[in-house]
């Protein structure tokens, strides 16, 4: 046992710690607060401790667990809310009231509520790592699959029958080659700095839909993939969280709130409760874990925070399902490291941040991937990450967002000048990029049309136009722009207003399905291109704007599904007569 020599904050150092290892968990002080050992020099160990450290002294007592910061996995994860460290806020409320109690400990899941078990294996059957053994229905969406746990191969000696039964009770025996005999529960726990082992790794090729037109349309997300989303002070970083965790098409999402204040994450535990999945009409918290680490938090929990959400997203990606993690700032999880390391006294890098920055980020972002899970049959899951990024006055050159930038593939950028404008999700689509574009091309030409990329390559090249024919407009006036000219100019409006803004309070327009995102496209892509033809025909753009098409257009995102398929064919019409129309000086 070591005794406390200084204190800095939410850094310890404790000496008399012979015989202790890097990351060990510790109980510091007598109130058993709970502590990370993060350095150790002879025998002074540097503990990051995870709770308020006010009233604590030199002298009191640390003493160590002989294991490293861990999460505990079974059923019971899903529709939990905890905080960094995995503690449940609910039970810690039942114990301590509204604030949390220093030392407190509270079972990170329920060990005495018994779960339907139904074996899938029997005695006899030769199974290895990973395999599936047996399923607690953990939610009325997912059901919980037991795993062989990591290097156990050989022959199921015993296996419970079909019934009730707690996380902690045995219910299978495995005997391997030596004759040694594991015990398997339904829960175990996992270093949360550890990544979890797959067989392997897979290309990304499977778009990860989240009903958000800008980012299915435009800059796609794949299944295991990574995704940035910078921007400054409320230009809707949290808000495009919210709504890529209520509609992205994964089977698991784990919410973290990093750092960011009470009053958003407050807002989240209020909303998420009532959402329904789309596809199973059912509660989203039904398929959702949530982490809640809030500002005002012990600073060490925010650092992490981030390593709990992951290690549960991997725990149901070798399960077989696709998870979503969802990291609401990954800023605030890095001036967590920057404190922690001024405190430990460390050589700074730029902006104060440690010099270790950039692989923390990496190894974080390196855990995303579609994979080959463990086990004697082929099952595929996945992990992707999607990371807001706070840059202080929505500077993109400051050093989380330029090293978040080098990891992750896709790069959604916030702009303060579209938000100022209300148009969201502020998205700057001249900014922005998906290095996935080109790998998902042939599932969106297989799953939804041919064209689909045409017709998104076709609209980013208005838009590229537009931003070129401003600068001329500026110069010399609307009028002075050729009528070919001023249509390209009045496609864009449409897009930008009518397709890439998108309401997320809406009830229709929350939610944008693929078919009709691709429709919704094409109906647009066609007005220009029969005003175009329109113009050739000695048509003017005043004459051509008069089409009720127009308003068609503009309210076409506010239709629901029923409405819109049968008003498409009718918009298609109109502007099939925009070519044939002739011009009023023609009629004279």
């Amino acid at each position: 046992m070591g005794k406390i020599v200084r204190i800095a904050g939410s850094l310890v150092e404790a000496s008399g710690m012979d015989g202790h290892s890097i990351y060990e968990l510790v109980r510091v002080g007598k109130e058993n607060l709970l502590g990370e050992i993060i350095r150790l020099r002879n025998d002074v160990a540097s503990i990051q401790v995870y709770e308020e450290t006010t009233g604590l002294k030199p002298g009191e007592p640390v003493d160590g667990t002989g294991m490293p910061l861990s999460v505990e996995l079974g059923p019971g994860v899903l529709k939990s809310i905890y905080d960094g460290v995995q503690r449940p806020l609910e039970l810690i409320k039942e114990a301590s009231g509204n604030f949390i109690a220093r030392g407190i400990t509270v079972s990170s899941i329920d060990k005495k509520k018994k779960w339907d078990f139904a074996p899938l294996k029997k005695k006899g059957d030769k199974v290895s790592q990973g395999d599936i053994i047996a399923e607690i229905p953990e939610t009325k969406i997912i059901k919980n699959r037991v795993l062989v746990p990591y290097k156990v191969n050989g022959t199921i000696d015993w296996i419970a029958s079909s019934g009730k039964y707690t996380v902690e009770e045995v219910i299978c025996k495995v005997k391997d080659s030596d004759g040694k005999v594991y015990e398997i529960k339904s829960s175990h726990k996992w270093p949360i700095r550890k990544p979890r082992p797959f067989m392997k790794k897979l290309p990304p090729e499977i778009p990860l839909i989240s009903g958000q037109r800008i980012f299915d349309t435009f800059f796609p997300l794949v299944k295991g993939g990574t995704a940035a989303i910078p921007g400054g002070f409320g230009t809707g970083k949290t808000v495009s969280q919210h709504q890529l965790a209520k509609w992205v098409d994964a089977d698991i999402i784990v919410y973290i709130g990093c750092g960011e204040r009470g009053n958003e994450m407050t807002e989240v535990l209020q909303e998420f409760p009532h959402l329904q999945d789309p596809v199973n009409k059912l509660p989203l918290m039904e398929k959702t874990s949530m982490i809640a680490n809030t500002s005002n938090m012990p600073v060490a929990a925010r650092e992490a925070s981030v390593y709990t959400g992951m290690t549960i997203a991997e725990y149901y990606r070798d399960m077989g399902y696709d998870a979503a993690l969802m990291a609401d700032s990954t800023s605030r999880w890095a001036e967590a490291m920057r404190e922690i390391s001024s405190r430990l006294e460390e050589m700074p890098g730029e902006e104060g941040y440690p010099a270790h920055l950039a692989s923390r980020l990496a190894e974080f972002y390196e855990r995303a991937g579609r994979v080959e899970t463990l086990g004697s049959g082929k099952r595929y899951g996945s992990v992707s990450v999607i990371g807001a990024v706070s840059p202080p006055g929505g500077d993109f050159s400051e050093p989380v967002t330029q090293n978040t930038l080098k990891i992750t593939r896709v790069f959604w950028a916030l702009d303060s000048s579209l938000a100022d404008r209300r148009h969201f999700p502020a998205i700057n689509w001249l900014t922005s990029y998906s290095l996935y574009k080109d790998k998902v091309s042939k599932w969106f030409e297989k799953n939804v049309s041919k064209d689909w990329m045409i017709l998104r390559d076709d609209a980013m090249g208005i838009l590229q136009k537009e931003s070129e024919l401003k600068e001329i407009v500026q110069l010399v006036g609307l009028d002075a722009l050729p009528e070919r000219e001023r249509a390209v100019l009045e496609v864009a409006r449409m897009l930008r207003e009518d397709f890439l803004q998108q309401n997320a309070f809406h009830d229709v327009d929350t939610y944008c399905p693929l078919e009709k995102q691709y429709k919704m496209l094409s109906i647009i892509l066609k007005f220009n291109e029969s005003s175009q033809m329109a113009l050739s025909k000695g048509q003017t753009i005043s004459e051509i704007m008069k089409s009720s098409v127009i308003d068609d257009i503009s309210k076409m995102k506010y239709m629901d599904e029923k409405a819109f398929a049968s008003n498409y064919r009718k918009m298609e019409e109109k502007v099939e007569e925009i070519k044939g129309a002739k011009s009023q000086l023609d009629v004279r």
